[in-house]
């Protein structure tokens, strides 16, 4: 499997107790803006809307909430505008690493983020140093205890999946990116509960790391999880399964 996709796991896992302490409200609030900032407030003609707000759904946010967001994105109230940024850098042992950010502050996310890469053994790249080595995919992810591997993987490719994984009870189904959304309303008709649908970006290539550079390489994921500003975090850094674990 490849140190994405244990990574994805990882990422997975740490959501749901983010969820449970409401952390995770914060994310999904400036997408929910920014969204429909960009897209306009009307979910049916927006697919990232539409997709921020299944997202909120899944996590359990109040209604309110969720209405609430939007009219600040489309200006029906007053509220923060957020700056969509990316950052490309370099992680232990040469890894990269792709962080999208929606930020009210540039100038103070940058400073923050180069402290965390500073204290973790990596550094802040130029525009398009790392960028060339993920692949923009649609990412769906599917729970239950009675998972079917031949019932999920014959669903997926006739909806129009790319691949799917399996990692303890949990399936992730890729797509194209201009697929997500109609892989995702498929597999719903057929009855499967979709905990999560987005836009990720797949290494084509990965790097191992053992030993310190490891833990480091977690640690730095970790601290630029838990940033406020950090919407998603990539890397094509392979990790062993007992660094995850311990992390």
């Amino acid at each position: 499997m490849s140190g994405h996709s244990k990574w994805s796991t990882i990422k997975h896992k740490k959501a749901k107790l983010d969820a449970q302490r409401g952390k995770i409200f914060t994310k999904i609030i400036k997408e929910l803006t920014v969204a429909a900032r960009m897209g306009g407030g009307d979910p049916s003609a927006n697919p990232r809307l539409r997709t921020a707000i299944d997202n909120a759904r899944s996590a359990n946010m109040p209604k309110d909430t969720m209405e609430k967001a939007i009219k600040k994105g489309t200006g029906e109230l007053p509220g923060v505008t957020y700056e969509e940024v990316t950052y490309e850098a370099y992680g232990p042992g040469g890894t990269a690493i792709f962080v999208e950010v929606l930020s009210d502050n540039k100038n103070r996310t940058t400073s923050e983020l180069r402290h965390l890469f500073s204290k973790w053994g990596g550094n802040l790249g130029e525009s398009g140093c790392v960028a060339w080595i993920f692949q923009r995919r649609g990412m769906i992810t599917l729970e239950g205890e009675n998972l079917s591997e031949d019932t999920v993987m014959e669903a997926a490719i006739d909806a129009g999946a790319l691949d799917v994984e399996f990692d303890e009870g949990v399936c992730y189904i890729y797509t194209a990116k201009e697929d997500l959304y109609t892989v995702k309303q498929a597999l719903e008709e057929r009855g499967f509960t979709v905990t999560k649908a987005e836009l990720t970006r797949d290494p084509q290539n990965t790097v191992s790391l053992e030993g310190k550079s490891a833990v480091s390489m977690i640690k730095l994921l970790e601290a630029l999880e838990d940033h406020d500003d950090v919407q998603n975090v990539y890397s094509n850094a392979d990790i062993p399964d007992e660094v995850l674990e311990a992390g």
